[in-house]
């Protein structure tokens, strides 16, 4: 991984990090909701350097060392943090990138796909939902692990003990869970993020979509990456979301939840990839 920058973008500062060769074709990796970049794991974009890509991940407002609003007063939604994407890439001189949004960030990925083609090159939707009304809720099990108000930060110990807490239920019974990466990883969030308390802004945005349309509008080549055992967005989510897209392609991985396993970095690799090298129809 290059170091850490960070960009002055409109009137926030993000904190971006960049893997591989500038030459090769561009990904933007955008996290989920509360999450910061650093969970696109270092060996994960670094395997997609050297695939021939080059990698952006970056903290997104209200994450990691980017800026942060008051807790409980997020001054922007969706769109900005779309036009925040937009600036990251002028930033660094990049004319088009194959965008991937995951989880919530996958609302933001339709808004630049929709509305700013000329900069999406490819759109990758993971671990996230078209939101029609119909589809399975979360399961029950990852809604219990919200039944408690988060400690406070302060208390470092309980804070992390806590995230891992959550982060299991969001791994909906994966065998793949691994409690003493997920902990490190937790740990280095907590260490690095602004403000731990500004990280629940993101479930207070407004999150518009698309003024020029919505998934059926989506005019480069798509793909869903999905888990079978996602408790956030049951698998039903994937498979409405790669029908209501024009012409997408859907990967599904076996006992995967809502996270990205280490034993399905190949896989997802691989795919992405393939479907980076893909050119419109």
């Amino acid at each position: 991984m290059n170091p850490e920058t960070m960009l002055q973008v409109h009137d926030v500062e993000l904190c971006v990090q960049t893997a591989g060769n500038p030459a090769d074709p561009a990904i933007l990796l955008i996290h989920g909701a509360a999450t910061s970049m650093i969970w696109w794991e270092d060996e994960l974009c670094e395997r997609l350097g050297a695939a021939g890509r080059f990698v952006i991940r970056y903290d997104q407002r209200d994450t990691g060392r980017s800026t942060n609003d008051p807790a409980g007063h997020p001054a922007y939604d969706m769109a900005d943090l779309a036009q925040d994407a937009i600036g990251i890439l002028d930033a660094l001189r990049i004319d088009q990138a194959h965008v991937v949004g995951r989880s919530m960030s996958g609302g933001t990925a339709l808004i630049l796909a929709v509305d700013h083609p000329e900069r999406v090159e490819t759109v990758t939707f993971m671990a996230t939902s078209p939101g029609d009304p119909g589809l399975p809720p979360p399961t029950p099990e990852l809604m219990k692990a919200f039944e408690h108000d988060a400690p406070d930060p302060a208390d470092h110990t309980a804070w992390v003990d806590h995230m891992v807490r959550v982060i299991r239920a969001f791994w909906g019974g994966s065998p793949f869970f691994d409690e003493g990466r997920v902990r490190a990883l937790a740990e280095l969030d907590a260490s690095r993020t602004r403000d731990l308390r500004s990280t629940d802004n993101h479930f207070a945005i407004e999150t518009p979509g698309p003024v020029g349309g919505g998934l059926g509008d989506v005019s480069m080549p798509a793909l869903v990456v999905h888990g079978d055992l996602d408790p956030v967005f049951p698998l039903a989510h994937a498979f409405a979301l790669r029908d209501a897209l024009p012409a997408a392609e859907l990967v599904v991985l076996e006992q995967t939840g809502h996270e990205l396993p280490a034993e399905r970095w190949g896989e997802f690799v691989d795919a992405l990839v393939s479907h980076t090298d893909r050119k419109p129809a």
